[in-house]
């Protein structure tokens, strides 16, 4: 059968691509093996953000005392929060079953390898295969998944991936988390938080690594005083598997120690799924695991894109979808910009929240800017302190020749919500004087964003 374009995974770059594709007139079909919607729906961003959900409320009962309520009992129905969390993904996967409809989007249920002259072949469960060709062209979106090291082989049992981290059976009495990326924290979060004993293992010196170190010193405070066991500068030299649990050989600063626990979950970054999908068949040109291609998603073959994790860049869900939309709106004709990678959003979900865009202070400093920067903690807030949620803080970075906003940070509560205001003044080019001048809402915790670039041109009130 012929289409115009033909998508190779449903995730948030996969589904978002098609459906731009069908509004702009083209006849589209997506490939998926799985479920639609892809790790983002099913097993990652969705279902991850129904737990921290659960813990957040877990903990709220647990200190309704602080808020002037009595609560009886409180206690945690693990199975029940797993049960949720798989509840939420299969509403949203079924709500992409009902989008593919309403834009007459084909899907194509198997597994899909690209072949020449711009076709896609289809196997499907059974064994039976079907081609299919795309006259535009093949968009390449087959997403990512759990990165394996040597050391740390997963068994899916007591060395498991975020994957079986949201549907383990039992909830474990201790847990060691490897990697300190927004997996790892959020996990570590979530299980701390319903009253498992957590250990976060991080190799370099600071949790968060990509965040601002300000904001990593923070959350890392913050986890402590939750109860989080944090170890940076720390390496998993080995795991023990053939006792009850696991033992866990951890190289840190001061020497070797073993920790013994129930699961170790290995929350060390992702890696691409390119293999066997006729990538080398076709000359595909590939680095570090990654396709490469154009500012518009074009790989080195005339007609065959590539869009999402498996591409170099941020490996975040939202730069999966505006990447599709750009790609396939050049493949139509249109004229899009080119995406600024220099002002993607990051967020971290744990408590408090981690949230920011640009350049961090030493990324600036290293750049050669001459800077101004702002600060304004959540302890000044007073929604914050009516809310009950004093950590953290908004720094700004701004260039003290220009204005220029060149980096947000922000940790607390909410702040995930926060951040697509800088994300929108960046992108506006508004100067650190007009964010002065822009009203905020009061009481909110946005107002720290004004405060915040008052602090920079010393012009704060509330400090």
């Amino acid at each position: 059968m012929n289409y115009d374009i033909i998508v190779v995974g449903s995730g948030p770059g996969g589904y978002v691509t098609a459906i731009r594709a069908s509004q702009l007139g083209l006849k589209t079909a997506v490939v998926e093996r799985e479920s639609l919607g892809g790790i983002c729906l099913n097993w990652g961003c969705i279902p991850t953000k129904a737990l921290l959900k659960s813990a957040n409320v877990f903990e709220y009962i647990s200190h309704a005392s602080d808020y002037g309520i009595n609560v009886q009992d409180s206690s945690v129905n693990f199975d029940g929060m797993i049960e949720r969390s798989r509840g939420v993904a299969n509403g949203m996967s079924n709500g992409i079953q009902f989008l593919m409809k309403k834009n007459k989007i084909d899907v194509l249920k198997g597994n899909g390898k690209i072949l020449a002259g711009k076709k896609v072949e289809v196997t499907a469960e059974d064994g039976s295969k079907e081609v299919y060709s795309a006259d535009k062209g093949v968009i390449i979106a087959t997403g990512a998944r759990s990165r394996q090291l040597p050391n740390l082989q997963q068994d899916g049992e007591k060395i498991i991936g975020y994957r079986e981290a949201m549907t383990l059976k039992n909830q474990p009495k201790k847990l060691v988390v490897v990697g300190s990326g927004a997996i790892g924290v959020e996990f570590a979060y979530f299980y701390n938080a319903i009253g498992t004993e957590v250990t976060v293992v991080e190799y370099l010196d600071n949790i968060v690594p990509v965040e601002d170190k300000e904001v990593s010193k923070q959350l890392e405070k913050s986890l402590k005083k939750q109860g989080i066991k944090v170890k940076t500068g720390s390496s998993v030299e080995s795991v023990d598997t053939s006792g009850d649990g696991c033992k866990v050989l951890v190289k840190t600063k001061k020497g070797e120690e073993t920790i013994e626990c129930d699961v170790v979950l290995s929350a060390v970054g992702i890696e691409a799924n390119i293999q066997n999908i006729g990538l080398e068949d076709l000359g595909i040109v590939t680095d570090k695991g990654r396709i490469l291609v154009n500012d518009f998603y074009q790989t080195n073959m005339p007609g065959y894109y590539a869009i999402g994790d498996v591409i170099p860049g941020p490996a975040l869900a939202h730069v999966a979808s505006a990447e599709g939309i750009i790609c396939v709106e050049k493949i139509a004709g249109h004229h899009p910009e080119a995406l600024d990678y220099g002002n993607i959003p990051g967020c971290t979900y744990c408590s408090p929240e981690v949230a920011s865009v640009g350049m961090t202070e030493q990324q600036a400093k290293d750049a050669g800017y001459e800077l101004k920067i702002g600060k304004f903690p959540f302890s000044a807030s007073g929604k914050a302190s009516a809310a009950g949620a004093k950590d953290g803080f908004v720094k700004l970075i701004f260039d003290a020749k220009y204005g220029e906003l060149l980096g947000g940070h922000m940790i607390g509560a909410n702040v995930t919500e926060m951040i697509a205001e800088i994300v929108a003044i960046r992108k506006l080019e508004v100067t650190g004087e007009e964010l002065i001048k822009t009203v905020h809402p009061h009481p909110t915790m946005s107002e720290a964003v004004m405060e915040a670039a008052a602090a920079a041109y010393d012009e704060v009130i509330h400090l």
